[in-house]
């Protein structure tokens, strides 16, 4: 009887010191385990996202600003190319759309959220920012990386149908496409269309279409206009701001609209026609 209880402790103190084993060996690998990697977490179709990014290069897409409007566009054209090639808008569009919604990146909604193109919620089932646009506290996308920006508004122009007609342009139509953002609905601004066409321009960007198209890149300069492009302040917004965002000096502003100091007002029309001399 002795003999059998001396041999159920021994079992017993052996099959704990194999179970402390396991535990051991379990936590030890849990430590070891790598760690996750950076992921979208934008409820988008995997299929239209762009490939992820790398935790070693995620730093590159953190949010940083832009010295100048040129520095901007050179940064994003990329993906605004790559975007015409894969969704068939013209990447002179793209980046006009970016520049102006984002404040060419310096944007306080940019700043924010990542959000390039000023889109709105809109059934968006991603994260949200709440910013003041025509209303106080409208809900905004907001992005982990600027690419799934530009990928978003490539998505929600072609899957829109009241802007399919756009479709029927001429891939480097960038003035009937700026004039159909506006009548689809797009903007609200009624000088949206002159304020991307000055834009595209003024930068030259009808070239990045003739890259993607293969046709013969062009090499002049826009003709003095007598139109008068109109820029409506919005809540955040500068006097230098909105000079960078037209390639304008703060003085050149001042004077087109007699104004003696740098006070400006929400919802005051300042007059940004670009000034050609010197171009």
């Amino acid at each position: 009887m002795i003999r059998k209880i001396t041999a159920i402790l021994i079992m017993s103190i052996l099959l704990i010191g194999c179970g402390g084993s396991k535990r051991a060996a379990a936590k030890k690998k849990l430590a070891t385990r790598p760690a996750k990697t950076y992921e979208n977490t934008n409820k988008t179709d995997k299929r239209d996202t762009p490939a992820e990014t790398s935790v070693e290069t995620k730093k590159a897409y953190e949010y940083s600003s832009f010295s100048s409007v040129e520095e901007y566009i050179n940064h994003f054209v990329p993906i605004a190319k790559e975007e015409m090639r894969l969704y068939k808008i013209p990447a002179s569009i793209t980046m006009a759309q970016a520049v102006l919604e984002s404040g060419a990146g310096n944007g306080n909604l940019t700043k924010k959220a990542n959000n390039h193109f000023g889109i709105k919620c809109h059934n968006w089932t991603g994260e949200v920012v709440y910013h003041d646009d025509d209303e106080a506290g409208e809900c905004f996308r907001k992005y982990r990386d600027p690419k799934f920006s530009f990928r978003d508004h490539s998505l929600f122009l072609t899957g829109r149908s009241r802007y399919a007609d756009l479709f029927d342009l001429e891939p480097d139509d960038y003035k009937g496409w700026a004039k159909g953002l506006r009548k689809a609905g797009y903007a609200t601004d009624p000088k949206y269309p002159q304020k991307l066409i000055a834009i595209i321009e003024r930068y030259a960007m009808y070239n990045y279409d003739a890259e993607i198209l293969g046709t013969k890149v062009r090499d002049f300069k826009p003709e003095p206009s007598d139109k008068v492009v109109l820029h409506r302040v919005v809540k955040g917004e500068t006097l230098y701001s909105i000079s960078r965002l037209y390639n304008l000096t703060v003085e050149e502003l001042k004077k087109n609209n007699g104004l003696r100091d740098n006070t400006i007002n929400v919802g005051q029309q300042l007059n940004v026609t670009p000034q050609y001399n010197g171009f």
